[in-house]
């Protein structure tokens, strides 16, 4: 997916840096290096996740994987975002509204989590795509939303009875994915739960 519009202070750059290299605490300027970075502390925290899998799921367990994974990058690592982001002409939800949106999240979805491993299939994948559609139109955090996304996804996935999800699907067909988000905002979930049948099909 391409860049995101973002407003405020939180949208600044490494001064010096490569495009797109956001301002960072060790002061990495290149973009290839920062994407390292990001890739292999987001395979530890895969690994502290489920070598510590969780009996319950919150929000506050999110930020603090968020916190894990960036802590070392970047100063706002596991807080809400302070700055509206958009994509092209679409907004994900404002800012000012992210603490009760995700208090709503965490009652509509989260609490289910330990009851999942008694769902029938097509109410582990009704649940995944509509949990994956809402996280993503909350947009939580200033960066690394799709990937904490994943993890989730991955951690409800298991706790079901499943495989963490193969994305490749997803990767393929970007814009279907990301229309299916965006559709999701009147309610309507039925692409997202096709792509979730699709990937769990092929496991």
């Amino acid at each position: 997916m391409s860049r995101y519009d973002v407003s405020g202070s939180e949208g600044s750059e490494e001064p010096g840096a490569d495009e797109g290299v956001l301002e960072n605490l060790p002061g990495i300027t290149s973009k290839s290096d920062i994407d390292d970075a990001e890739i292999e502390l987001l395979d530890a925290l895969y690994q502290n996740t489920f070598d510590n899998f969780p009996e319950q799921l919150t929000f506050d367990l999110i930020k603090a994987w968020h916190q894990r994974w960036f802590g070392n990058l970047y100063p706002w690592a596991g807080e809400f975002r302070s700055v509206n982001m958009s994509k092209g002409d679409f907004h994900f939800a404002a800012a000012n509204q992210l603490p009760m949106l995700a208090s709503g999240f965490e009652a509509d979805y989260l609490k289910q989590f330990v009851s999942l491993s008694e769902y029938d299939d097509e109410a582990v994948i009704q649940y995944l795509a509509e949990s994956h559609v809402e996280f993503i139109l909350i947009h939580p955090f200033r960066e690394g939303n799709g990937r904490i996304s994943r993890l989730l996804l991955d951690v409800m996935a298991v706790q079901a009875g499943f495989q963490p999800l193969d994305y490749t699907l997803w990767d393929e067909n970007k814009e279907f994915y990301f229309k299916s988000i965006q559709a999701g905002v009147s309610g309507d979930y039925q692409h997202l739960i096709r792509l979730v049948r699709d990937v769990l099909e092929q496991q």
